[in-house]
């Protein structure tokens, strides 16, 4: 059995691959100041109640955009399972082309997510990543990794409206009844709701117009669901497009 760990921001994603099949997964809270012993216990605790032996995990792999969770989960498998962890980075072998200036600068995440969606949907792509930020990434008709955007994400906006004002409260994000609101809560969430929507599609249309091409365009990331039922150019919505990623990237480097 394969362990994929995928540790964002705010979440970490933790899947369970028998062959090529997500036999189960996980999300736990993103937290720097957990110890090796803690993430010990929570994880095999995971595992544990799944009904799955430590000693039956054959490979792990790990992508993460938190260098010091990064440090205390690799030290964590070195001492508790077998096979040493492969933890996805520039020098990874992913069979995908990285046209950045400087490769080392792409998030893990990004490309994770890049692979998984050439291998599943096919070229070109845009692959929109509704994470802590929200990352655009667009892989042209060769299947190259080209590049892409990077965006506050939703959550980040309505934490700053709420800590940069002093009348203003902290709301739920979610669709209001309408953009023209008639209350301060329905205003905020109006302001992030459809602004996100015109964000996205605009940033999905512009990057047609420059490519002059016509990529699928697949959703992933927590808050995905929330913009994929109004947007105009979001066409798939893929939840664990990352651990897929992780476990394609895995077996290119057995």
């Amino acid at each position: 059995m394969l362990l994929v760990i995928d540790v964002g921001n705010s979440n970490i994603v933790i899947g369970i691959y028998n062959k090529n099949s997500l036999e189960h997964n996980w999300r736990i809270n993103t937290d720097k100041s957990r110890t090796v012993d803690e993430y010990s216990i929570l994880i095999k605790s995971l595992l544990f109640h799944a009904g799955i032996l430590v000693q039956n995990i054959s490979g792990i792999i790990i992508s993460s955009v938190v260098p010091a969770v990064t440090k205390t989960l690799v030290l964590l498998c070195q001492t508790q399972f077998t096979p040493d962890p492969l933890v996805v980075d520039c020098k990874t072998k992913t069979g995908m082309p990285v046209l950045y200036d400087n490769p080392q600068e792409v998030g893990a995440d990004r490309i994770v997510n890049a692979v998984a969606a050439r291998d599943k949907y096919g070229c070109p792509l845009v692959v929109i990543d509704f994470g802590t930020a929200t990352t655009f990434d667009y892989i042209n008709e060769k299947g190259e990794y080209c590049g892409g955007i990077i965006a506050p994400g939703l959550g980040i906006a309505a934490d700053a409206l709420f800590r940069k004002t002093s009348k203003l409260p902290r709301v739920e994000i979610c669709r209001p009844p309408a953009v023209v609101a008639r209350n301060t809560v329905n205003s905020i969430q109006a302001g992030l709701y459809f602004g996100y929507l015109g964000l996205v599609d605009g940033i999905v249309k512009r990057i047609m117009q420059e490519t002059a091409s016509s990529p699928k365009v697949v959703a992933t990331g927590g808050l995905a669901p929330l913009m994929i039922t109004e947007s105009e150019t979001i066409e798939l919505f893929d939840e664990f497009l990352a651990l897929e990623g992780m476990r394609i990237i895995y077996e290119h480097n057995m």
